[in-house]
């Protein structure tokens, strides 16, 4: 005898905004008006008073409860509530990852980048976004370039002072900032000024539109590879700027790609690599304690203070840290067994770039090389310095660099 199971019923996902039921298409109050269950947080929920489903406000923290809550009421017909465009930094794309898109329905709303962009005339197309929401304002440092408009979404009612402090430090204080306050809803507000002179209040809902002006003496940082040395704290162990844009190119960074950076040192090559598209991922491994906290220093004022720091000596360090997509040996290749971890780590098509400046880690990747083939490049960088009354070249230690991907 065939058993037939039934499909487990669709989860609707809805997005609402600011002015609440009055906003919302037919289709989406169809689904609103006959749903078992409404889940949503305790704003949201009050938006629609005339919805009979039973109500359920997320618990805090919300993302761990999920599963169970909706196991729950696994027999019933959900409504999910989301604010604006639920695939927009939303429940959406989490409900999408953990049953997958033929389960969820999503009836999206405006999201509040279309309203704020729809606000200031500025082209969707043409403006970045960054989500501040629960995460830290250091965010916002590789965006900061000349002539960017940026929106930020907002955590709370506090966030365009940190907002502003941070562009006063970068040297952007002239920035223009505008905060948009419940945009789309009967309290909708406006209200600008420069990140120098802001110092006004907001409402929690509120979204910042930032268009970047340097002051005069700020301090520019390059979007692409090759940070001047200065932009990191160190004690001489770095990458150095020339080299460490080469040895990037050779690592090819690829958004969603994960790096190890064995024997981080300051983290340059870590942070570059994760400042290259805001999804690429690092772990930093530095068997220095000291070392390791300016990593995550650097890592911060820097941009990405995701960046994993493992504080440790390879290969031991390496145990248990998530496979990698491309790894970077700069420090300590030399120690017992550190080459042979990391490539039976690496995934396949991986990459590994290894920087030799001692004869003996040169004697070493010139066997591997050898037996995996690859690059092997000498990198020689001289600078102009003075000499006497007169200018001459200073060369630097020359840096035997391997690249190859594992087949």
């Amino acid at each position: 005898m065939t058993v037939h199971q039934e499909k487990p019923e669709l989860v609707h996902v809805v997005g609402i905004g600011a002015d609440g039921a009055a906003g919302l298409s037919p289709h989406a109050r169809e689904i609103i008006d006959s749903a078992d269950v409404l889940f949503g947080s305790s704003r949201q929920l009050d938006l629609v008073p005339e919805a009979n489903g039973q109500r359920v406000t997320w618990p805090t923290p919300m993302l761990p409860a999920i599963p169970g809550l909706l196991a729950e009421h696994a027999d019933r017909s959900i409504c999910v509530l989301a604010s604006g465009d639920p695939m927009f930094y939303g429940v959406g794309a989490t409900l999408v990852k953990l049953l997958g898109p033929d389960r969820v329905r999503i009836v999206p709303h405006p999201s509040s980048l279309s309203l704020a962009c729809a606000r200031m005339g500025w082209p969707l197309q043409e403006t970045a976004a960054v989500s501040l929401v629960g995460r830290p304002v250091e965010l916002l440092h590789p965006r900061l370039q000349p002539g960017n408009r940026l929106l930020v979404l907002s955590s709370d009612d506090g966030t365009p002072d940190e907002v502003a402090a941070l562009l006063r430090a970068r040297g952007y204080g002239p920035s223009g900032m505008t905060v948009l306050s419940d945009l789309g809803g009967a309290q909708e507000g406006r209200t600008s000024s420069t990140a120098d002179d802001w110092d006004r209040p907001a409402s929690p809902l509120n979204v910042i539109a930032i268009e970047c002006r340097p002051a005069p003496d700020a301090k520019l940082l390059p979007s692409t590879p090759g940070l001047p040395d200065d932009a990191f704290e160190h004690d001489g162990q770095l990458t150095k700027r020339d080299v460490r844009a080469i040895t990037l190119a050779r690592l090819a960074p690829t958004p969603g790609q994960l790096l190890w950076d064995v024997g981080g040192g300051a983290g340059s090559i870590a942070i570059e690599w994760m400042r290259s598209d805001p999804t690429c991922r690092a772990i930093a491994i530095e068997h220095r304690e000291d070392r390791a906290r300016r990593i995550a220093t650097n890592a911060s004022s820097l941009g990405v203070p995701g960046l994993q720091v493992v504080a440790g000596a390879a290969p031991r360090a390496l145990d248990g840290l998530a496979e990698p997509d491309a790894i970077f040996i700069g420090g300590g290749g030399t120690a017992p067994g550190v080459l042979e971890a990391c490539w039976a780590a690496l995934r396949r098509g991986g990459r590994l770039v290894v920087n030799a400046v001692t004869l003996e880690l040169e004697v070493l990747v010139t066997d591997w090389y050898g037996r995996h083939g690859g690059e092997l490049v000498r990198i020689s960088v001289e600078r102009a310095a003075p000499i006497g009354g007169y200018t001459g070249w200073r060369p630097a230690m020359p840096v035997t660099q391997w690249a190859v991907s594992k087949r």
